[in-house]
């Protein structure tokens, strides 16, 4: 199952690509469930069983321009570092053991898969696209065996960051230069594990004005989403509708020889295998963007 974010209203998507048709779930539910995208995640089990045997009418097709974040009011987002083993290394550090990197990103920082976002002046603007999982029900202290079932589906990330920010205070700190808005794009819609063939291995990837600046596949993860779910759950409760950014492979901008970094009228498209496509162009701050 997909679900979406468009417009504002939650909507449930089928169709083969290029040709999406959304069908507004508060309207099919007869008001059983609401409009709003984020809340869904409170009542995820009981929309799951609704679903699966929905009558769905009043279909239209999907604007992608129209789409929103199907997470857009998370009340956490966390974020993952160095969770490949090939960007540990371009990074200058050795992939870690033990305890994963964790860091965060504000809420506030998310945006939808069609966004215009605003660059900084000045700033070394980095990419990282990323596998993001949604939490569907509240997860404290769960085993790694049952950790999927926490989990109500998976999307496409890019982890933005302003390198500069990063680094500004001593000693460095992540979130702030991560947060900017729209730093946080996640889409473009959700996707249910059981609609993808190998929700543990999935080819991702993104490009720059059709360039290919990053290529991996999420089997190459460190921590797994699994592993990770246990992991941080055995810390801090994971609440319905929480955002995990689950690390970058190589090919940042930060380690290029010469370091290359996001521009004005740059194009940024961003791919998972059995998810879909997001596209992000930049402009600078002030021209029409906050």
């Amino acid at each position: 199952m997909r679900i979406a974010n468009l417009s504002g209203r939650l909507v449930i998507v089928t169709g083969e690509p290029g040709a999406e048709i959304a069908y507004d779930v508060e309207k099919n539910s007869g008001g059983r469930f609401g409009s709003r995208p984020q809340a869904v995640y409170e009542e995820w089990d009981e929309f799951v069983s609704w679903a699966a045997s929905a009558d769905l009418a009043g279909g239209t097709a999907v604007d992608p321009g129209e789409l929103g974040s199907p997470a857009p009011e998370p009340r956490q987002v966390l974020a993952i570092g160095l969770n490949y083993r090939d960007h540990a290394a371009e990074s200058g550090f050795d992939a870690p053991t033990g305890e994963p990197p964790v860091f965060t990103k504000f809420p506030s920082c998310i945006t939808g898969p069609r966004a215009t976002i605003a660059l900084p002046p000045d700033g070394h603007n980095d990419w990282e696209v990323e596998l993001v999982a949604v939490i569907g029900r509240r997860a404290y202290r769960v085993a790694a065996d049952d950790a999927l079932s926490y989990v109500a589906g998976y999307a496409v990330g890019q982890d933005i960051s302003e390198r500069l920010l990063q680094v500004a205070a001593q000693p460095p700190q992540f979130s702030i230069g991560k947060s900017l808005p729209g730093f946080g794009p996640v889409g473009p819609w959700l996707v249910t594990l059981d609609d993808l063939d190998d929700p543990n291995d999935l080819e991702l990837g993104c490009a720059i004005n059709g360039e290919q600046m990053q290529h991996s596949r999420t089997g190459n993860l460190i921590f797994s989403v699994p592993a990770l779910v246990a992991r941080l759950s055995a810390t801090l409760p994971l609440l319905p509708g929480d955002v995990i950014f689950t690390g970058t492979p190589a090919g940042v901008g930060l380690s290029r020889e010469p370091q290359r970094w996001l521009t004005p009228g740059d194009v940024l498209t961003s791919s998972i295998e059995g998810i879909g496509e997001m596209r992000h162009t930049f402009v600078a701050a002030g021209d029409g963007t906050p």
